[in-house]
This record gives structure tokens, C-alpha cells and sequence, in this order.
């Protein structure tokens, strides 16, 4: 790839990752299931490495997405620095810095009141037909904070 199409890569990536972001945050959960390649996984890890949940595939993410944040659940997702590896026109990998809120307003008995969270998302991309796509994010946290 030249620098300039490496570059244009990078800010597509960007751009993806920030749909991400808002998408989660609208709760938009089949828009934000199409930014992942048909056969893509969603894997976010707890701050000990165990995972939380492994979604397959764009039904299945949007599923899992929406049964776990119900009408009572609003989010703020933020993402920070990023390195990105482009090491094809069709294949990329980076990690992003991110910290996220989660609001629960319904009545107790909930798991927790609001969370508090800090880690990275580990993400591998696919370029399909020109569009550059999730094939899989791993988020792992560094901490969490929860109040009840």
C-alpha cells in the first residue's frame, strides 16, 4: 500500500470505531451487529481475563446486545488513543483505549447501579467489497467500579 491509501485505511478504521461508539450508545444494536463481518465475534473479558459473553455472528451479536441492555440501561462509550496495523489492503488490526459508563435506572433487584469501566478493545478487520469490517473485538478491562 502506498503511505496515502495507508493513511485513508486508517481514518476508515477510525471512522468504523467511532459507529461503534455511537451506535452502542444509541442502542442500536442491528446497525451496530452490521459493523462486524457476517461470521464476526464480540468477546468483552471481565478485569480477570474471564470472559463475559462470546457472540458469533451478526444475529447473534445484535441479540446478545439487546437482551443484556434492556430500557432501563443507557451507556457512554469513549474511545481514546489508537494503534493501528494495516498489514493488507483487506486485513488490519488495532487496539484502542477506552473507558465506558453504565447507567441502570430500573428498581432494584439489579446487578448494579452504575459501572465504571477502563481497558482496550483488541480488534482484528476485514475488508469486504471495498467496506472495512469487525471480524472480531475482544475489549479486556484494567478496572471496573460499580456502585449499588
Amino acid at each position: 500500500m502506498s503511505p496515502l491509501d495507508r493513511l485513508l485505511a486508517i481514518e476508515e478504521l477510525r471512522q468504523l470505531e467511532a459507529r461503534y461508539a455511537r451506535l452502542a450508545d444509541k442502542h442500536d444494536w442491528t446497525a451496530l451487529a452490521n459493523l462486524f463481518t457476517p461470521e464476526g465475534i464480540l468477546a468483552p473479558l471481565d478485569e480477570f481475563g474471564t470472559e463475559i459473553f462470546r457472540a458469533s455472528g451478526r444475529l447473534e451479536i445484535a441479540a446478545t446486545l439487546g437482551a443484556r441492555n434492556g430500557k432501563d440501561v443507557r451507556t457512554v462509550h469513549q474511545l481514546f488513543s489508537s494503534e493501528i496495523d494495516i498489514s493488507s489492503t483487506n486485513a488490519a488490526n488495532g487496539v484502542w483505549a477506552m473507558a465506558d459508563l453504565v447507567f441502570r435506572d430500573g428498581p432494584p433487584p439489579r446487578p448494579f447501579r452504575t459501572m465504571r469501566g477502563w481497558g482496550h478493545y483488541h480488534v482484528a478487520y476485514s475488508r469486504l467489497d471495498g467496506e472495512w469490517l469487525i471480524a472480531s473485538k475482544t475489549q479486556t478491562r484494567l478496572h471496573r467500579e460499580f456502585t449499588h
